[in-house]
């Protein structure tokens, strides 16, 4: 499974309201399949039409590197290990949640 870890990072003003997603770029987790999760995370987006949302976006190496997968950073919090066969799990537990909760549903 993935890990979750805080991280303080400053977001843009316009991202208030969004759940912000970032997703490793970098050449580790490329290799661990960045790939497969954009892909993945652009045709949840678009099936549950959550482009009012979700403000996604790539970033260049979050230094978390690891051995078992991508790093995705959303909001405010940093998960490292993701992989093309959790993210959908992810999608639901980090991002979906989130959303529920920005939308006051959960």
């Amino acid at each position: 499974m993935y890990k979750a870890e805080r991280h303080a990072c400053a977001l843009p003003a316009e991202s208030e309201g969004f759940t912000v997603v970032q997703i490793c770029v970098g050449s580790s987790c490329h290799l661990k399949g960045t790939a497969v999760i954009v892909t993945k995370i652009n045709q949840l987006i678009e099936e549950r039409h959550l482009e009012n949302d979700v403000i996604l976006s790539g970033s260049f190496c979050a230094g978390k590197c690891n051995r078992e997968g991508v790093t995705i950073q959303v909001d405010d919090d940093m998960f490292t290990g993701v992989t093309p066969e959790t993210f959908e799990v992810f999608f639901e537990e980090e991002i979906m949640a989130r959303i529920g909760r920005k939308a006051g549903l959960a």
